[in-house]
């Protein structure tokens, strides 16, 4: 009797490409190249499936495909064997594996969020609230729904310690939203932006006609001859951790001494879980510190909804302008928000998304520590792993063809020169993360070996 080839195949489970597709591609490849010779006799459906640890059907559905490709040939009661007289014209190399396209891949990104679907109720309520609800007859109040900016005040004072009436709150159409209407407010002036940073409020400057400093993450920059400084205090983005007590006080200072405004996104600091996340900077003082909250990292980003608790002196200026230019949030979307504050939804999925969150970068810690030395994530709803650029290159890529787009750090620079991954894994499933990670980590481990 004819002994077996053994095979050496690997599959990518959670990946872009079928499993059985991934078997065909490697056998036929081996037959192409003459690894496997004519004649050769091939493991049966079943033992393959147990080598490769997946079900047999995938193994059936590999060599079904070969046969009526006429790469192998079934003979009855002696198993599957390579055809001994594939014609030469018939041989086609095989087409190398398309990349996924962009639509197809699933972001593990720093801004999307995991949302428990046992609150899908709460959510369809809200809605059936906008429902019945009267939109206004002309334009909305510019500085947002009375409502809305009174819930969102208490909320403030309650979870980040701002002292604040509904008259300081205005609703915006998210962060970037936001800070446009903090900088056209301002009076000229280039504006000191973290880097490594939030690559939005780069574009966001820019686009207002602002010359942008950059700034070393986690340094305090001079603010002399600077309108303002934009900063992620809560929890830098995207490196991780969070101002410390003296940087904060001495920002603070700089801001008073030059006049400068300091634009404070706190746009995750309900995820910290390790303790109780850390006060707000406009809390310490709310003459220099413009504040910036967001829907984005709780509810979705495409509600396109934030609030601004600007200085005292920039409420006016900013509520002239948006009056001229009817700026503001859609009227539903701050209904439906308005709802899921009133019901316990935000807290709610907040909640849930902490333990989550907890949890997941705890995997994320254990699954890069053979290859990079982490303290781990305390916060928020992704880790970022400090790499060499090759490496970091080879994980991108490796995700990628697995069918994962995981951004790179060196993306989020600018003049820093710091690479490796920022791996998000709030807008995945666990399967899901667990593909990518396997995928990234194969690819640095066979480089390390």
């Amino acid at each position: 009797m004819t002994a077996t080839t053994a095979l050496a195949l690997t599959v990518e489970r959670g990946g872009a490409v079928p499993l059985g597709v991934q078997v065909a591609d490697q056998v036929r490849a081996q037959i192409v190249r003459g690894r496997l010779e004519p004649g050769s006799r091939l493991p049966s459906s079943r033992a393959l499936a147990e080598d490769l640890g997946v079900a047999r059907a995938v193994t059936e559905q590999a060599y079904g495909q070969l046969v009526a490709e006429g790469w192998l040939e079934g003979r009855h009661g002696s198993g599957t064997f390579v055809c001994a007289t594939t014609p030469l014209g018939r041989v086609v190399v095989p087409t190398p594996r398309r990349q996924p396209r962009a639509s197809e891949l699933v972001r593990l990104d720093a801004g999307t969020p995991w949302i428990d679907p046992r609150h899908a109720a709460g959510w369809r309520r809200a809605w059936r609230d906008v429902a019945v609800g009267r939109p206004p007859k002309g334009y909305d109040d510019p500085a947002g729904l009375p409502e809305l900016r009174e819930e969102l005040a208490a909320r403030l004072g309650r979870v980040r310690g701002l002292d604040c009436r509904p008259e300081d709150v205005l609703v915006t159409a998210g962060t970037v939203d936001g800070l446009r209407h903090v900088l056209d407010a301002l009076p000229p002036g280039p504006v000191a932006i973290e880097d490594p940073g939030y690559r939005a409020a780069v574009a966001a400057a820019r686009g207002s006609g602002r010359m942008v400093v950059d700034v070393p993450a986690l340094e305090v920059p001079d603010l002399e001859g600077l309108a303002a400084s934009y900063v992620t205090p809560a929890h830098q983005h995207p490196l991780g951790p969070a101002m410390a007590a003296t940087s904060r006080a001495e920002l603070l200072d700089r801001a008073r001494r030059h006049g400068a405004v300091v634009i404070e996104d706190d746009y995750d600091s309900e995820f910290r879980y390790d303790v109780a996340p850390v006060p707000a900077l406009a809390a310490l003082d709310r003459d220099r510190v413009a504040y910036l909250g967001t829907a984005s990292k709780t509810v979705a980003p495409s509600m396109r909804l934030g609030w601004l608790v600007p200085p005292p002196a920039l409420v006016e200026e900013i509520g002239r302008r948006r009056a001229v230019t009817h700026d503001t949030a859609a009227w539903p979307v701050q209904r439906a928000f308005l709802s899921l504050l009133r019901e316990g939804y935000v807290d709610k999925v907040v909640r849930s998304a902490r333990r989550v969150y907890a949890e997941r970068a705890a995997r994320v810690e254990a699954a890069f520590a053979p290859f990079a030395a982490s303290a781990g994530p305390v916060a928020g709803m992704y880790a970022t792993v400090e790499l060499p650029a090759a490496a970091a290159r080879r994980a991108h890529a490796a995700a990628l063809r697995a069918g994962f787009d995981v951004p790179l750090l060196a993306d989020y620079c600018r003049t820093a020169r710091r690479t490796g991954l920022v791996v998000g894994f709030g807008g995945c499933t666990d399967e899901q993360l667990d593909a990518a990670l396997g995928a990234m980590t194969r690819a640095l481990g066979s480089s390390s070996g």
